[in-house]
């Protein structure tokens, strides 16, 4: 039998020093979403170019957060901020009109690695809501808040707040003009689902794997145009419109009530954590299959922790895209154009 010197002096085993080693960082993935329920004829050439570079902006600057280093939860905000304050999508500067023709903004984020969570509701002055979301899981006991207090939490955050005038866009107050026009030649009860064919869409989102093999969340939105009571979707509702855990992430967007009733976002990871579900498996049955039995419609973005994206959605189009660690953004709108997912995932 070897001495113990001699043990202590003789090399370690390969399988040893490899379990000596870190773990090599994950490959980077970031995907988003502006919305589903777009369809050819919504917007001029320019709107859409418009659009498609602000989502390509977004992923640029997400992806720089994930090459610097930086957890996937920053690399969600800084997409996210890019499309809250670009006036194509409905968050943030674009947001629609509410039935007495104000912007209230909801948004949330979850942290996969720690499970943590942040979400805030009916805010009329913070110009970039997933911020506030942010802060609320960060530097708060709490997982919502909503309205006065939400704000009240963001000025002491010293989180920024705007002029409401600044979320008016011609476009959606256009849109809630069409909304109340109908809703006068029909039943009053028909309220909000009337005058716009897709009141419920819009809402951007965010799903980030980052170096340590982390994932998060958050989504946005300006919520259904011509909504009324403080109706609040599923945006901002954990579980619903946003999840993230140590295996699954996911940003919806759609008609909210049935992705409330359904927990969408949860749902899916669910199906990849506790079924062993592939991430698009699990996406198509929620969002292809059990929203729209419900009587529902829209779309998803999720990504796995090996990196793996689905862009689920049943509407003409769907603002989406993805970018990599070789920093090459991604995106498409319509249903007829392939978006080529990451090689090998």
């Amino acid at each position: 039998m070897s001495s113990p010197a001699a043990r202590a002096a003789s090399p370690v085993t390969t399988s040893a020093a490899a379990a000596a080693q870190p773990a090599a960082p994950a490959a980077t993935v970031l995907a988003i979403h502006g919305g589903a329920g777009v369809a050819p004829g919504d917007l001029d050439e320019a709107g859409l170019a418009d659009a498609r570079a602000s989502l390509e902006a977004a992923l640029r600057a997400g992806h720089a957060r994930l090459q610097a280093g930086a957890p996937a939860m920053d690399a969600v905000k800084a997409a996210i901020t890019v499309l809250e304050d670009a006036p194509s999508f409905n968050a943030g500067r674009g947001a629609v009109f509410t039935h007495d023709g104000r912007n209230e903004l909801d948004a949330a984020v979850m942290d996969g690695a720690s499970g943590q969570a942040g979400a805030i509701a009916g805010v009329t002055r913070v110009r970039n809501p997933i911020l506030l979301a942010d802060a609320v899981m960060t530097d708060s006991p709490h997982v919502m808040m909503i309205g006065e207090g939400a704000e009240a939490f963001a000025q002491a955050q010293g989180i920024t707040l705007v002029d409401p005038a600044y979320f008016r866009t011609e476009r959606r107050w256009q849109q809630l003009q069409r909304a109340l026009q109908a809703e006068r030649m029909s039943q009053p009860q028909a309220s909000v689902l009337t005058g716009d064919a897709r009141p419920y869409f819009g809402t951007v989102g965010a799903v980030a794997l980052d170096r340590a093999g982390h994932l998060a969340a958050g989504t946005s939105t300006g919520g259904m145009t011509n909504k009324r009571y403080g109706r609040v979707g599923d945006a901002p509702i954990i579980g619903a419109g946003t999840w993230a855990d140590a295996q699954c992430a996911v940003s919806g967007t759609g008609w909210g009530e049935y992705y409330i009733r359904a927990a969408a976002a949860h749902e899916i990871c669910a199906r990849v954590r506790l079924r062993g579900d592939d991430i698009r498996e699990a996406s198509d049955a929620v969002i292809d299959r059990e929203i729209p039995a419900a009587g529902g419609d829209g779309g998803a973005i999720a990504l796995d922790a090996r990196g793996r994206v689905a862009f689920p959605f049943n509407t003409p189009g769907m603002y989406r895209g993805w970018i990599g660690a070789d920093g090459v953004p991604h995106v498409a709108v319509f249903r007829d154009e392939v978006l080529a997912l990451p090689a090998g995932r």
